[in-house]
């Protein structure tokens, strides 16, 4: 079992910063990719970026060039910088492992950009 605590989210006007982490914490030695995800509103739940163990990252088209997912493995942790923040980006944000088994999410934070 693999429990995710997510933190960091908040309330940013448009073209601010915030970093949100996502802590690791039981067979985390079973861990391979880590991501973050959102869900808008009133949408359906989608990718936001992930990284592999190895450090390979994977990126949004809608987030690229504003967002950077970073792991310290031997913190547990995952991380999402954002900066440039937009209205659009006002979601809740998972956190989301892959293991050797199942995947695991966290219970999420939301993140809320002012216009």
């Amino acid at each position: 079992q693999v429990q995710l605590v997510e933190s960091g989210g908040g309330l940013v006007q448009a073209g601010g910063s915030l970093r949100i982490s996502c802590a690791a914490s039981g067979t985390i030695f079973t861990i391979t990719t880590m991501g973050w995800y959102r869900q808008p509103p009133g949408k359906q739940r989608e990718l936001v970026a992930s990284i592999a163990k190895g450090g390979s990252t994977n990126y949004a088209d809608s987030v690229k060039g504003r967002f950077t997912i970073s792991r310290d493995n031997a913190k547990n942790t995952a991380y999402l910088q954002m900066i440039n923040l937009k209205p659009e980006d006002t979601a809740v944000y998972y956190c989301n492992v892959l293991t050797v088994g199942p995947s695991y999410w966290g219970r999420g934070t939301q993140v809320t950009v002012s216009s």
